[in-house]
This record gives C-alpha cells, structure tokens and sequence, in this order.
C-alpha cells in the first residue's frame, strides 16, 4: 500500500509493497517517487524516462511529470519525481533543506568543479591534513553568499548558465573566441545566500592509491539497463594521488556542493574539485527510503 502523509500527495517509499491502479484520478493529489538517481544519468533523463513509463501506466498522454530539485549527472541519491498533481508541489519540494555526503579532493581543480572536466590546474597539498580540514570547517557553517559554479542550472538573461559555460569551454579547447558570450551577466550569478547548517568529516585520506578508472563509482545504487547520457564525460583524478576528505553537509536549497568543494580548497591554500556526490535527504525524504530507477519504472509498468 502507498504511504500517505498529511495534506501531501501519495509517496511511494522504496521499502513499499504496492500497485498502482491505472487511473490517475485515483490519486488526487498526485504521486511522488523518491529515486535514487542513477551515475551518469541528468535529473532531465530520469523524468523523460518515467514520463514514458507513467503515460503508459495511466494511459494519459497529458500527463506531468517532472523533479523537485536537479541533481547533477556525476552525482546520486534522492530525486524527487513528481507525477500529475503533486508537480504542483515540486516547488514547495524543491525548497525544503538538504543533506549530501561529499567526497572532496585536494590539489587540483577542473572547470566544472566535479569529475565532468579534466583538471586545469594543480596545485601543493602536503599541507592538507584531517587537522586542517577539520579547522576550518567551522567556518562554512551559517548563512553566507555563494558565488555558483559557472557550470550550473541557475538562468542568465533566459540561458542556462551552464550552456554558455560549454559553449565556452568547447570554443576553448579549440583556440577560439565567443565574441557573444557576455561575462557581465554573470555577475547575477554571485549574489546566492544559502545556509549551510552542519558539517561532519566523515572520513580522510592523506593519499590515495592508484586506481583502476571505473564508469560507475560503488555509490551509484542503480542499475537500469538502459543507457543514459554516455555524452557525460567523467575526468580519472584517482591515479593524481590526492588527499580526499568525505564529508557529510547539510544546508539550504539552491546550496552547490561545488562550489562548497572550490571555497573549501581556497581556505586550505590549495585547488579542490567533487570526486563523488550523494544527495542523502530532502525533506523528509530519506535516500533508505528511495527507488531504484528499474523499482520506479517496474512499479509503472503496463500490465
């Protein structure tokens, strides 16, 4: 049977035994799926996916469906999707606070902040220690202004921030101008105020051992068949040998891990980029509690 919480819509729990009739109008107040994201995967492929799925289901082409908050591709864990009524309420979703379990590394930085693009630059860390780390961690916590990552889904002038960053890192990497791009619109991208509430080292390694590059990292829970976004690049940093810290971050909505991972590595006198991403928690919604992508679209199924 489906879980239902006061004045909400039906939410489907991973640890849920249920069937679901195939008529919408059977769920006035819409669905949620809490779903564990899968590696490689954008918040966009997991919903285009289900849409597919739930229009089958309910055999309802108008169907809405959509997600209470984007998770980036390199990263996991708790996507909120939301079928018919309830994306009424995405907003309201998408607005409740976060918990994410980081892994960070030290002594190099990439354009995109996270394993999306190679390193462009290193820098020394035999400074870096759990001591260090643990120091200035306290300085994180509170209400702050974040400046975004370029390569995020905030909107400048109507375009996503992180199209005119591709534009421009592609026209990079070839020698070229972008005689359109217009860097002062960027400017509205640094005036975030988020709040990051705790802040827990969960673990550090001083230097890590050399590694087989794998597609899939041992986090990625889910296990769809299908293949999504193989265009999604992922940098092999592991074999740099780079002091890592996995810390555990609870904030605000509109927080970016990211750039938490960039403003970090500058407080410790060094360059550091997101090795791993898991969005633990939104809400109330626990990543314990989340379906796998195949559990989500084996629940909608056709008979």
């Amino acid at each position: 049977m489906s879980l239902l919480i006061p004045s909400a819509a039906s939410v489907i729990p991973g640890a849920a035994k249920v069937s679901l009739s195939h008529s919408i109008e059977d769920y006035p107040d819409g669905i949620v799926l809490p779903i564990d994201k899968p590696y490689r995967w954008t918040s966009a492929d997991v919903i285009r996916k289900v849409k597919f799925a739930a229009i089958r289901h309910f055999r309802k082409k108008n169907l809405k469906v959509g997600h209470a908050g984007t998770l980036d591709p390199l990263a996991t864990g708790v996507l909120l999707v939301c079928i018919g009524p309830a994306c009424k309420r995405a907003q309201e979703f998408q607005d409740h606070d976060k918990e994410y379990v980081a892994g960070i590394r030290f002594g190099a930085t990439t354009p995109s902040y996270d394993l999306e693009k190679e390193v462009d630059r290193t820098f020394p860390y035999d400074h870096v220690t759990e001591e260090a780390v643990r120091a200035v961690l306290p300085s994180f916590l509170g209400t702050q202004e974040q400046v975004a990552p370029l390569f995020s889904a905030k909107s400048v002038d109507g375009v996503r921030a992180y199209e005119m960053a591709r534009r421009m890192y592609r026209n990079a990497q070839k020698g070229l101008a972008d005689p359109d791009f217009d860097a002062t619109a960027l400017e509205t991208l640094h005036h975030s105020t988020i709040t990051i509430s705790e802040l827990e080292l969960l673990d550090f390694s001083g230097v890590l051992e050399e590694r087989e590059a794998s597609a899939e990292p041992p986090e990625a829970g889910a296990s769809c068949s299908s293949t999504a976004s193989s265009r999604i690049n992922v940098a092999d940093t592991s074999s740099l040998g780079l002091p890592e810290a996995k810390i555990r971050i609870a904030c605000s909505k509109g927080t970016y891990i990211r750039a938490f991972a960039r403003d970090l590595g500058e407080a410790l006198g060094t360059g550091a980029h997101l090795s791993s991403l898991v969005r633990t928690k939104t809400g109330t919604f626990r990543l314990e509690d989340a379906l796998s992508l195949d559990a989500a679209l084996a629940l909608l199924a056709a008979d």
